[in-house]
């Protein structure tokens, strides 16, 4: 006799309050799962197995995942059903639902004033870095030293009183390295809290794709046209280096 392989599917709910509807983003690309709201709450069902399992769900703020048996929701391992499923709701895909909306914000050097109130986290993840942001008077007797074929592959440009390099291989200098994720210039060693919201930062802040967001560690952010880097050389170095000390 053939064994019966048909285990009941589990269905998954999931509440969230609209207060915190911003921070669905980091899901938002999760097509699969369907978004209806009332008076105080968002609802969503859906999930794929491994999505429940998934950290970008349980990092949303006062996040409550339910399982659905019977009409009931329970929460996970839960004997007793927390609440009574909820009908007559309009349901919709999350992609179509959800309108990001993004704090306002400056372009202050690392945001003196106000914040981009998106956070960073660290990461165990390694990646290549890319970029390297290095105080001039710190390095300004290194790079006249450096060989011509260092420095070819090697754009730069000038943040007040530092030097933002960008290319491979780094130079090695003193200073603070930096990854690139979608045209994001994040410091080694961090990431986005919400790594799904990478690309939605994108399409808020750099639509025309003209620019690298240079970010600090506490989520802070400075806006830097692609046309302002220029090819490095020692020429280049030592007329910034003299124009500024005129100024």
């Amino acid at each position: 006799m053939a064994e019966n392989s048909s285990d009941p599917i589990k269905e998954f709910w999931a509440e969230i309050p609209r207060a915190d509807e911003d921070y669905l983003g980091s899901i938002r690309d999760w097509k699969n799962v369907q978004v209806a709201t009332d008076d105080e709450t968002i609802w969503l069902k859906g999930f794929t197995d491994a999505q429940v399992l998934a950290s970008e769900l349980h990092q949303l703020p006062n996040f409550l995942l339910y399982e659905l048996r019977k009409g009931l929701l329970f929460k996970k391992e839960a004997l007793v059903p927390s609440k009574k499923l909820r009908t007559g709701l309009l349901w919709m895909p999350i992609d179509k639902a959800l309108r990001l909306t993004f704090p306002a914000s400056n372009q202050n050097y690392f945001g003196i004033s106000e914040k981009v109130q998106i956070r960073l986290k660290e990461s165990s993840e390694e990646h290549p870095v890319i970029a390297l942001v290095s105080k001039i008077a710190d390095i300004k007797d290194s790079i006249v030293a450096l060989p011509k074929f260092r420095l070819e592959k090697i754009e730069w440009t000038v943040i007040e009183d530092k030097a933002l390099f960008l290319g491979t291989p780094l130079l090695s200098l003193p200073g603070k390295t930096y990854w690139t994720k979608d045209e994001h210039l994040l410091p080694s060693g961090f990431d986005f809290e919400f790594k799904n919201l990478s690309i939605f930062l994108q399409q808020k802040y750099n639509k025309e794709s003209d620019q690298w967001l240079l970010w600090d560690e506490n989520g802070n952010y400075l806006s830097i046209k692609k046309t302002d880097f220029r090819p490095l050389s020692v020429s280049s170095f030592r007329l910034t280096e003299k124009s500024r000390e005129w100024n």
